[in-house]
Parts: C-alpha cells; structure tokens; sequence
C-alpha cells in the first residue's frame, strides 16, 4: 500500500486486526501482488516509481529479519528497495534463505549467525555480512536527510531497518531516491537538507537552445517541429479550455448551433414547444460538459507546465492516460447516431498535438530538494491526497455511469420529474430528440472519466513537499468543474438533492482533501 493509505489508515486496521497482524497482512498483499505476471510493474508504477537514478537506486534497501524474508524479497524491491539485508539467519534458517534467494529481483545480502551458515550460503546469496561492515548503513530514523546525506558517498549503501519502515512507511525510499537527485545533475551541488530550495536544471535541449545569426530571439523557436513537448502539452490545455468557453457561450446564447438545428429539424422555440423545460435541461448538460472540459483543459496546463517542462515520466503517463480515456469518447456517436461537429473539430485539432506532448519521454528531470519539514505536515497532507484521490475515483465511477446511462436510458429517474414527462413522449414528439440528448449525456461522462483519470494519477503520483502548482491545478480544476454545475443546477431549478448529493460530496472532499495539504503542497519558498 502507498504512503496515502498506509498512514492514515493504519491506526484503523491496527484497532481492527492488531498492529503485527496487519502489517504482516500488507507485506504479504504486496509480495502476492509482485508474484503476479505484470504484478511488480503495476506497483512499481502504483508507488510512482518512474526513472528512478540506477546508481542511487541500487545503494538503497531495507534490514529484515527472517520471519519476513520471504515477503520482503518479493515485495519491497517494486517499492524502490534494491538491496534486501536479512539477519540474523542461523542453522535452521539456511534451507529458507535458499528457497527466498532464487527468483530474487534484488540484491540479497545475509548476516550469517555462524561461520559454517555463511559457508552454505555463499553460493547461493549476494554477500555476506558481518555485524559491523563500514559500507552498510543501517538507519532507524526515518528523516530522508540522514539516508540522503549517507548516500552521497558513492561506496556506501545505505539500509532501511524494520523500525524505519514501519514508522515511515512505503514510500520512503522513493522520497529518499528523489531526494538524492541523479548524480549527473548533482554533481556540483551538495546535499544539504536544510538549505533553501535549489533546483537543479537539465542542459539546455537543441529545441530550446538559443537561436543564431537568422534574427529570432533568443530562446524562441519559430519551426514547431523542434517545439519541446510540454509546449504542445500546454496548447492541448489552452485547447481544452477554450473549447469549454465556446460551448459555454453557444449554450448561454443560441443553445443550438446550425448542426444541431439540421439535426433536429427545430429550433429553441420548437423545443420549448415539446416541453417548457426541455430548454432548461439541455442547457444544463451543456454547461457540466464545459465546466468538465474546462477542468480538464486546467490538468493539462498544470501537468504539462509543472511535471512535463521538469523532465517527470509520471506526469507524461498521466497525462497520457487522460487523453487514452477522453480522445475515444468522440466514437460515442456511433451509438446516438448524432455527430457533434464541433467537438469533432476540436478533438481532430487537439489530438495531433496531444500526441506530440506525449510521444516521447521527457528530458532529464529537474529536482527541487527542499526540507522535510514537520512530519506532522507531511501526514495530514496524506490524509488530504487519500480523500483527493477518492474524490477522482468517485468521480471516475460517476462519468462511466453516465456514459452507460446516456448510451442506454438517457434519463434517470429524477430527470424525467424535473421535466415532467416520459422519453416517450419525448420520441413522440421528434424521434431525433432523445438521441441528440444521449450524445450530450455521454460526452459528459466521458469528460468526466477523462478528468477523473487525471486528478487521481496528479494526486497518487505528484504529492510532494513544496510543489504548490499541483494545489492550484486541483483547486482550479475543482472551481472550474464544480461550479458551473451547481450554478445551473440552482439556475433553472433543478435542485433535487438525491441528483446534486455526488456533487456536493466531491466539493466537501476536495475543499478537506485541499484545505489539508495546503501547508505541504505550498510550502513558502524561501
């Protein structure tokens, strides 16, 4: 289990099944999961563990003692441990050791209780290991500056004890392997901990690179070939936004454009005709589907500008997965039999340059290493990114909900009583109708499946110490989503709570979720 669950639910688990029991039972979920095809990849990438620096990556692990070897060895190496220490391992542990030792993903090194245990072992294990070995730093505090601090000597490995990793959970040694930057980009700058913010940028890349005698400013790059990925990540998200808006402005003015009055064969004073509300009710589809697109728009700048520009793979992946689950609900015409003109000219202007942001890697990363700071901090943040990326799965089930219901029934059960009516009546009235209104439903959902995909990838794999565009990406991303939905709600009346509760849960949430990471995601700079 990540940070996020570990610590705030810990104290839950531990009233429930006791403290040992529970433990023990989340080591072995892990090391069942990791035996799985494809298991040890799904958690590596689940802990967020992308591009991690090979040379520090493999001077880091954990001490453990037999009872747990088995799991250990399995488990903690997707978890960013590449070196697993057990000890002390005496004559009946020697057939254990063996069975543990083969298949192993990590580096396994044995404190042998006796010379004639070292001796069976040693053809079968790493190292073996004396109780005082100068090249092997076992740590019990938790603080990332001491294991960063003992890593910068490049001879030392540096070992997490059993009490370091139950205090300071799961992803410690990934915020260690962050905090120690890759050497190649460090190799100026000393580690110190309680020294102010020093970012640490990459060379300067060819698409970037200031320009010759043609008389371009220099740093500004006319061919759009040579446009670095983030650039295009950002116009995607300008791109969304600005969608948004326009459909905003169409639905608060005409409602209808000419598609869809060639469509219908009617206008807004025909629909008003069919039913007083009808007008009302398109109205506030519309306005949930800009408010979403919008939001969405608002994750790609932040994700593009924060994560992309600063060389982070993770921030390429959610991104990436965003646009996997927005891009295809174009197709959900095929089912309504209503095409949407314009968002099919958005969605063929946007995707070509979706694809260059995400086509390749980025460069090396940028790193900021700040201090720790209070750890009390640091586990009400946790707390926060824990109801954070609820919100986002909620929001997740929401959007296929609605998909499904827009490509099926179109209506639920409180829509046809705000409308007073039945789809019946409605098909009576123009066989058009209803499939005109499912499309509008479905690319709802659909924008909400895309957002939700991003706001839980931005929460899981992003929370960190001092970076506060992540806090305005979800704070802007939460106001631009949420409000035009409650303010249209509220509008035309439509103020059935049993509707509105999902919306109000995921505004209280996200206002908790925010309100609690604020002092961790926006650390002042100094």
């Amino acid at each position: 289990m990540p940070d996020w669950t570990y610590h705030p639910l810990r104290p839950v688990t531990a009233a429930v099944v006791g403290r040992r029991r529970s433990q023990r039972a989340a080591l072995r979920l892990l090391a069942t999961l990791t035996s799985l095809p494809g298991g040890f990849r799904m958690v590596s990438a689940f802990a967020g563990r992308f591009g991690a620096p090979a040379e520090v990556a493999a001077r880091l692990g954990a001490s453990v003692p037999v009872a747990v070897a088995r799991d250990a060895v399995r488990a903690l190496p997707a978890l960013g441990a590449s070196v697993i220490e057990v000890r002390p391992v005496g004559p009946a542990d020697v057939a254990l050791i063996r069975r543990v030792a083969a298949g192993r993903r990590c580096t396994l090194v044995v404190g042998a209780a006796e010379p004639e245990v070292a001796a069976a072992l040693a053809p079968h294990v790493d190292r073996i290991a004396g109780d005082d070995e100068p090249d092997l730093v076992r740590l019990s505090d938790p603080d990332v500056a001491g294991a960063a601090a003992a890593l910068a000597d490049p001879a030392v490995t540096v070992l997490a004890t059993s009490a370091l990793l139950v205090a300071a959970g799961p992803g410690w040694f990934q915020r260690v392997t962050e905090a120690t930057a890759p050497p190649t980009e460090m190799k100026a700058l000393p580690i110190e901990m309680t020294t102010p913010p020093v970012e640490v940028k990459a060379p300067t890349t060819e698409a970037t690179a200031p320009a010759g005698p043609s008389g371009r400013a220099s740093g500004i790059v006319v061919d759009p070939r040579r446009w670095p990925a983030w650039w295009w990540g950002m116009l995607v998200g300008l791109g969304m936004i600005v969608a948004g808006l326009g459909a905003a402005v169409i639905t608060l003015g005409p409602l209808l454009a000419w598609y869809d009055n060639e469509y219908l064969g009617a206008g807004r004073g025909q629909l008003e005709a069919v039913n007083p509300r009808l007008v009302h009710f398109v109205q506030h589809d519309r306005i949930s589907l800009a408010g979403a697109l919008i939001a969405i728009g608002v994750l790609y700048a932040g994700l593009a500008w924060g994560g992309i520009r600063r060389g982070w793979t993770w921030a390429r992946y959610a991104y990436l997965a965003s646009g996997a689950v927005g891009f295809p609900t174009l197709f959900y015409f095929v089912s309504s039999g209503f095409v949407d003109v314009l968002h099919a000219a958005a969605t063929v202007t946007l995707f070509p340059m979706f694809v260059l942001a995400v086509r390749h890697r980025p460069g090396p990363p940028r790193w900021t290493v700040r201090p720790e700071g209070p750890e009390f901090v640091r586990r009400r943040a946790l707390v926060g990114q824990l109801l954070m990326i609820l919100v986002g799965a909620g929001m997740l089930v929401g959007g296929v909900t609605i998909s499904v219901v827009g490509l099926s029934s179109v209506f639920v059960t409180t829509d046809l009583a705000f409308l007073g009516t039945d789809t019946h009546h409605l098909q009576a009235a123009n066989p058009r109708l209803v499939p005109f209104i499912a499309h509008d439903r479905a690319g709802f959902g659909g924008a909400l499946m895309s957002a939700a995909a991003a706001i839980v990838l931005l929460s899981a794999w992003g929370w960190r110490r001092g970076e506060s565009w992540v806090w305005w990406s979800l704070a802007l991303a939460a106001v631009t989503g949420f409000a035009p939905a409650v303010v249209v709600h509220m509008f035309i009346g439509y103020t059935s709570f049993e509707h509105l509760v999902p919306v109000y849960l995921g505004i209280a949430l996200t206002a908790v979720a925010l309100t609690l990471a604020h002092p961790y995601l926006n650390r002042p700079r100094r």
